[in-house]
């Protein structure tokens, strides 16, 4: 049994069964391609933790939270200008 199969089992038995998958939640399995497939896609780029939740944001914004997703990805993004700012 692997990990995910070990969390599905604990959400079928605690009765969520026709909740969202939260290991591959629609606001993702529903695009051509998911941020995580895209970023280890382009694994040799070397990305900070912060580009790579920029790009998870921004990708999913239309599909969970909007304005809230986008407002996460600006946070992300200027966390990133600033750390680079101080090198």
């Amino acid at each position: 049994m692997t990990q995910a199969d070990g969390i599905m089992a604990v959400i079928d038995a605690i009765g969520n069964k026709d909740q969202d998958n939260p290991i591959e939640p629609k606001h993702y399995t529903e695009m051509a391609i998911s941020p995580l497939e895209y970023i280890e896609a382009n694994e040799k780029e070397g990305w900070s933790w912060a580009i790579m939740n920029v790009i998870k944001y921004v990708s999913r914004h239309k599909r969970k939270n909007g304005i809230e997703d986008l407002k996460k990805a600006a946070w992300y993004l200027q966390h990133e200008i600033e750390r680079l700012e101080r090198r």
